[in-house]
């Protein structure tokens, strides 16, 4: 089913990927406001399809937004574990960056909150960090 939201008009391509954030304190008196905090905060998501429709927006440079449709796309992470399971949910917990050495975005993500559910999209390998090894994976939320 495809989840429909709005864009920037300069931004609304095909492949474009984005990251929701969450709704905007000036979109408070939008109608349209809906539509666009429709996305899941914090998740990754990406446009597969740009419709025709413009809108009036006051947020965005060009002026306008379109309507798209996106999917989520899954987020790489590090997970300190021995062993991980593709389609296995198991609950996130961030690295603390005291504890890491190899200096990855990967432990601690964006908009992933410890103790949130996750499931493993994909493993992808293995990183050494210090004397540890931790999983490489792709998840959603």
């Amino acid at each position: 089913m495809a989840i429909l939201t709005l864009v920037g008009k300069e931004l609304a391509k095909e492949g474009m990927e984005f990251q929701y954030i969450g709704p905007l304190i000036e979109c408070r008196g939008c109608k349209l406001k809906k539509i666009c905090f429709a996305l899941d905060e914090g998740k990754w998501y990406r446009v597969v399809k740009v419709r025709d429709k413009e809108h009036e927006c006051k947020v965005h440079n060009s002026g306008k937004v379109v309507t798209v449709e996106v999917e989520e796309i899954p987020v790489e992470i590090a997970i300190d574990a021995k062993t991980v399971v593709e389609g296995e949910t198991i609950e996130f917990h961030r690295i603390n960056p005291k504890d890491c050495e190899c200096e990855q975005d990967l432990c601690s993500p964006l908009g992933l909150r410890d103790g949130t559910k996750v499931k493993i999209v994909e493993v992808v390998g293995t990183i050494k960090c210090g004397n540890r090894d931790l999983k490489k994976v792709r998840v959603t939320w």
